[in-house]
């Protein structure tokens, strides 16, 4: 499907706007509920072509923050059927509020790498982004680097990043307790601390920007950012893009960091079965194609075509640690940012 193809659907699909809880009927028959805090937009155009084809109807609310807790307030009652959100951290915190539910589906099981779904089937990924080094276009050689040569003395006072409490921070700083142990990420993070041009701030747009100011040479920022700059309307945007390589860098003896946005059946979906219809549309190699045009990620079912943007930036050879495991050691990473006064 080509960019344009994806910019039509989204221009003809129904706009997912915020809906309140009560019109959300628990019993109503041709229905999936879906709770989210990813841009409609990113969805709209998936979401139609699921309807069309199930003659589903789908009704979607959208709040960028606190919709666990919703459902968890909401508790037996609550409509919520999917909750689909972004980053291991957030998935990992819906399981262990307990509103999840397990799911065994052949479909999804068939269409997702194991590394990419919880053992126990309570979430599922849905695209990846790749945890990728910003480097100057003008003033950075190197073509390969790996996560632990952040920590390299010949990087001092030559990277910029937005706070390592950032869940996608702690997301990578867990992987790396997972690869190397807590005592030898503790070092790490003290180097890369030692390295930086500026205390943590911003996002990641705002690494591309230091870096075309000058401020530092390389800096973390996750692969999509560098598609929603290139492309979209913001013209001094394009000019922080265009000022930086993307490298996808590597542990050692090892792949690239990802994270996902994935997607949960909630413990008391009043509409199991449509749930499960819509959880397995959106690992379809349609859908999946849709993920990749629309937001710059990487697909998570194998063998779908990436965006050429994202592909110009080189193969992608993920790490293959679960990423359950790697939410399993978001707590001990975030204490030790805080040990080492890494955002300080």
């Amino acid at each position: 499907m080509t960019r344009h193809c994806v910019r039509d659907l989204l221009m003809g699909a129904a706009v997912l706007g915020t809906l309140a809880a009560s019109t959300l009927s628990a019993s109503a028959q041709g229905v999936v509920n879906v709770y989210t805090n990813r841009e409609p937009g990113l969805y709209s155009a998936t979401l139609d072509e699921f309807t069309k084809a199930t003659g589903i109807k789908v009704n979607a609310i959208f709040s960028e923050q606190g919709l666990a807790e919703r459902i968890k307030a909401e508790g037996e009652n609550s409509p919520a059927d999917v909750l689909i959100t972004v980053d291991i951290g957030r998935i990992q915190e819906a399981v262990d509020l307990g509103i999840t539910q397990p799911v065994k589906s052949e479909v999804l099981n068939g269409a997702i790498p194991a590394q990419l779904r919880d053992p126990e089937g309570r979430w599922y990924a849905l695209s990846m982004r790749a945890r990728a080094i910003y480097a100057s276009k003008d003033r950075v050689k190197d073509k390969a680097i790996n996560y632990e040569d952040l920590a390299d003395p010949k990087w001092k006072g030559k990277i910029c990043t937005r706070s390592f409490q950032h869940q996608y921070n702690i997301a990578l700083t867990a992987a790396m307790i997972v690869k190397h142990g807590e005592a030898a990420t503790e070092e790490w993070l003290k180097g890369v601390k030692a390295n930086l041009a500026k205390k943590p701030s911003g996002g990641d747009r705002d690494v591309a920007k230091d870096i075309l100011a000058g401020v530092c040479d390389i800096g973390l920022g996750n692969t999509y950012y560098v598609g929603l700059m290139t492309n979209g309307t913001n013209a001094d945007q394009k000019k922080w893009a265009e000022a930086i390589n993307v490298i996808l860098p590597t542990f050692k003896g090892g792949g690239t960091h990802v994270n996902v946005s994935g997607i949960a059946m909630m413990k008391n979906a009043p509409n199991r079965e449509n749930a499960l219809k819509l959880m397995e549309f959106m690992t379809s190699p349609e859908a999946q194609r849709v993920f990749a045009d629309v937001n710059y990620e990487y697909p998570v079912r194998p063998g779908i075509e990436i965006n050429p943007l994202v592909k110009s930036f080189g193969p992608l050879q993920a790490e293959e640690m679960s990423l359950a495991e790697v939410a399993k050691n978001r707590a001990k990473a975030s204490a030790l940012v805080d040990k080492v006064g890494f955002d300080r």
